[in-house]
């Protein structure tokens, strides 16, 4: 991100303001949306120090604070904008009506915003790019496509029923891993009850052994001193390094960047990541060709809701090929991410002229997959359980039984 200094004439008077964009094309965009008044110049500058560290400590604590819109009612405000709408009723009474009605904060507040943007002359889904994190990239490009086209109501009405599909896939990921999650914590919890109160009536009878302990004790020991002296400690390092590894990966795209790659080759995550992303990538694009959207500009909108930075730059190369002239299924087949079977679906859709048709095809099988991935998650999850609680029973059980045993030896041995 660049900084710029953006001077704008506001009744009569000039004022300067400070802006983050990544170009000056969209400092300029950001100078109109948030400022009223003229825009006479904008010129990139350094970033003063003060800008800085009031940016970060703006971030650092704003990211600890905001949350998004609860689904549920989100999805509930979008279909009854989409009602609302389609009764033509004006964007602006709608969301001020949303807002009036709502009990969720968040949302309250997100529309109040909008309408006010909206009342102010902005288009809704300019407005909307201020509460991206709130709202999702999803209900962004959905918006844009039913500007594009003229029918909001129906755009709104298909973003409700993907974000209600992508609700019901993440309640489903739930409710797979609340028992992986529930044995885990139960672990944990006796876990630490063992260390930090059955140990210690170990430790006095081991130290008046005098004798070389065996390294499972010795890893016990050392576990229970840390537990009992700096377990506090340990818990406020935990939250201050999770703190500032959420904001890097949040500020920095570098970090963030390297951290999707990292996830995209952990066991079972990746498949998750990998499915769920492609399968919202092929919802969202199959929606947008049907409206009859230019292909690339479909790629553009479809590829900007992805999250993941490496998924989102191999299939932005697609979007690059087909603007140069390639077909379709040739640019999805350079970034090795669809199988044979989808590029032949893909390519057979572009000859007969039936591409929505093909990819919806393709959407719901990547569906498919996403949901076998996620029925069989406990399943895949419980060998990393069994080796978890097989190596604190094996720890726990020779730290505490092998001094014992050589201490059994030792009497026997006098007698």
């Amino acid at each position: 991100m660049k900084y710029f200094v953006a001077t704008i004439l506001s009744k009569g008077k000039k004022e300067q303001v400070g802006i983050l964009a990544e170009d000056r094309k969209k400092a300029n965009d950001l100078a109109k949306l948030k400022h009223s008044g003229i825009i006479i110049k904008i010129v990139e500058e350094a970033e003063p120090l003060e800008s800085q560290f009031k940016r970060f400590k703006t971030n650092f604590f704003g990211n600890m604070r905001k949350r998004k819109i609860r689904p549920d009612a989100l999805i509930a405000s979008i279909r009854q904008l989409a009602v609302m709408t389609n009764a033509g009723i004006s964007i602006y009474d709608s969301l001020c009506e949303i807002a009036k009605s709502t009990t969720d904060q968040n949302l309250k507040l997100v529309f109040g915003k909008l309408s006010e943007d909206i009342n102010s002359g902005h288009s809704l889904s300019k407005s909307m790019e201020n509460f991206r994190f709130e709202l999702g990239n999803l209900t962004i490009a959905m918006v844009q496509l039913g500007e594009k086209t003229g029918n909001l109501d129906d755009s709104l009405y298909s973003l409700a029923d993907m974000l209600e599909e992508i609700r019901a896939n993440v309640v489903k990921f739930k409710k797979a891993m609340a028992y992986p999650r529930n044995v885990m914590v139960a672990m944990a919890v006796a876990f630490t009850v063992l260390i930090s109160y059955v140990v210690p009536n170990f430790k006095n009878m081991f130290e008046k052994l005098n004798a070389e302990l065996p390294l499972p004790t010795k890893i016990l020991l050392k576990l229970e001193h840390l537990f009992n002296n700096y377990g506090l400690y340990v818990l406020v390092l935990l939250f201050i390094s999770f703190s500032i590894f959420k904001y890097l990966i949040n500020n920095s795209k570098n970090i963030r960047y390297g951290w999707h790659e990292v996830l995209l080759k952990t066991y079972l995550i990746k498949n998750i990541i990998m499915f769920a992303t492609l399968s919202r990538f092929t919802l969202v694009f199959s929606e947008l060709i049907r409206a009859g959207i230019p292909i690339a500009e479909a790629l553009d909108t479809a590829i900007s809701m992805i999250d993941n930075l490496p998924l989102k730059a191999k299939l932005s190369s697609v979007r690059v090929a087909v603007e140069k002239g390639s077909s379709l299924h040739e640019g999805l087949k350079d970034t090795k991410l669809f199988e044979n079977m989808i590029i032949q679906m893909v390519s057979a859709g572009e000859d007969s002229g039936t591409l929505d048709t093909m990819v919806s095809k393709v959407a719901q099988y990547y569906k498919m997959r996403f949901d076998a991935i996620i029925d069989g998650l406990s399943e895949a999850i419980e060998p990393i359980m069994l080796l978890i609680l097989a190596s604190m029973v094996i720890l726990l059980a020779l730290g505490i039984f092998l001094p014992m045993w050589d201490m059994g030896n030792a009497v026997q041995g006098r007698k």
